[in-house]
């Protein structure tokens, strides 16, 4: 046996005293079970019980439409504790322990590549909604995966191209060295360059240092036009701070990560107010209208996700979704719209994890009917038929790469005023690929 193998057969042996306890979780009969792993605990764990909620009213409004021929979905999760080590383990009891063969998450981009190998030797399926989950795996025959929100391509695609638009020469970055966050300032700042821009020397650090004043400095001395911030919300915090004493030096761009209500507690009232930043939108694209070709402008109504808010709000006592939680909703209907369709013409529904990725990827062909979140009664009834339909969602309507990543064709552009998001004319997503 592999030295992961006795790791694993050793760690799940513990994990197992825990799961059969009388508290452990009982699943309806003859329940499809998905798996979560989410951040209950831990420096994200703001976001994990919203994003279960999510997950539980996806589930509660598929099961309301049918289920699987009747069949009803359940959830499974288990807490990350926002750790890297923690966070596997409980993924690979998910997996194993608990045998659960769709996934969903993790947040945490490190651990979803540390556990992909096991997706694939299993052949299992993950959903992966987060914002800095890694890209979606090239060309498996085994394992599934498919990626929701935009990838850092598109991130940086966007603040590129509204760099541009307001006549910026000069960007750098002050970028975390985690890969989500890298991997923003890396695209940004090459689209910037295709654009016809110039970047001056960036600066990178590790989260959790004790003070990044060292680093704000260098971050500022080339006078660059703008610094795209890009890490996550407690660094970002510190990071603001410090930037404040040393007397605000220079001029934020901030990236899709620091659309968050934590960004706000640790830092000087009002020292945001003013900057930009852009994030995954949540407007349809049939919502979505090119007004002015030469410029890119593009106008935008919010209504299928307005009423997301509503509706998640009424069934939470007035909690609102935090926008990563469209995507975790979609998620479940995503994969319950593949299995039914699956067993709807094939009699059963899939062992392969690779082969649901195959499916929810031809549903989702922009050829097909469309089906929204909004009437899924419908949707499904017409699944059970044979019928292919495409999934107008909570975050978006849905069209995949071969790959299984979704692709997006505009981000939201906000500024904040009084330490409050406000949304301002999305930006397009048109930047050349290697596709």
């Amino acid at each position: 046996m592999h030295c992961r193998e006795i790791g694993l057969l050793v760690g799940l042996a513990s994990l197992a005293s825990v799961s059969c306890s009388p508290t452990a979780p009982v699943h309806p009969e003859d329940a499809i079970v998905l798996g979560a792993l989410l951040p209950f605990s831990g420096s994200e764990s703001a976001i994990g019980r919203n994003l279960e909620q999510a997950i539980l009213l996806a589930i509660e409004d598929v099961n309301a439409a049918g289920g699987l021929d009747g069949r009803p979905f359940d959830i499974m999760s288990r807490d990350s504790h926002s750790s890297s080590d923690r966070g596997l383990d409980q993924l690979l009891a998910l997996l194993y322990l608990d045998d659960v063969h769709y996934v969903i998450g993790p947040e945490e981009n490190d651990i979803a590549r540390e556990i992909s190998p096991d997706v694939k030797a299993l052949d299992r399926f993950q959903m992966l909604p987060g914002y800095a989950a890694p890209a979606a795996a090239r060309s498996e025959t085994m394992g599934g995966w498919m990626r929701l929100a935009p990838s850092p391509f598109a991130v940086g695609c966007a603040l590129a191209k509204y760099a541009t638009h307001e006549s910026i020469d000069t960007v750098n970055t002050l970028a975390a060295r985690d890969d989500y966050n890298a991997s923003v300032s890396r695209e940004f700042t090459s689209h910037f360059v295709a654009l016809g821009g110039r970047v001056l020397p960036s600066v990178t650090f590790a989260s959790g240092e004790l003070t990044y004043t060292s680093k704000i400095e260098s971050a500022f001395q080339p006078n660059a036009g703008r610094t795209l911030l890009a890490a996550y919300p407690a660094t970002a915090s510190t990071i603001v701070t410090e930037w404040t004493v040393s007397g605000r030096p220079g001029t934020w761009l901030l990236g899709p990560a620091l659309r968050a209500e934590a960004l706000f507690a640790n830092i000087p009232a009002g020292s945001l107010d003013g900057y930009f930043g852009v994030s995954p939108s949540l407007s349809l694209r049939s919502e979505c209208q090119l007004v002015d070709e030469a410029q890119e402008a593009v106008s935008c109504t919010t209504e299928n996700a307005a009423a997301f808010v509503e509706r998640f709000s009424s069934r939470w006592n007035g909690e609102a979704p935090f926008p990563a939680a469209h995507f975790y909703y979609d998620g479940v209907v995503l994969i319950a719209m593949g299995l039914v369709y699956a067993q709807a013409t094939g009699g059963e529904i899939p062992s392969s994890g690779h082969a649901l990725q195959t499916i929810i990827g031809e549903l989702n062909n922009p050829e097909n009917d469309v089906a929204s979140w909004r009437d899924l009664k419908s949707a499904m009834a017409s699944l059970r038929a044979g019928i292919p339909l495409r999934y107008a969602g909570a975050a978006a309507e849905y069209e995949f790469d071969r790959y299984g990543a979704s692709k997006h064709y505009f981000m939201q552009k906000w500024t904040i005023d009084s330490e409050t998001f406000v949304d301002l004319a999305p930006v397009p997503v048109t930047c050349a690929t290697d596709e």
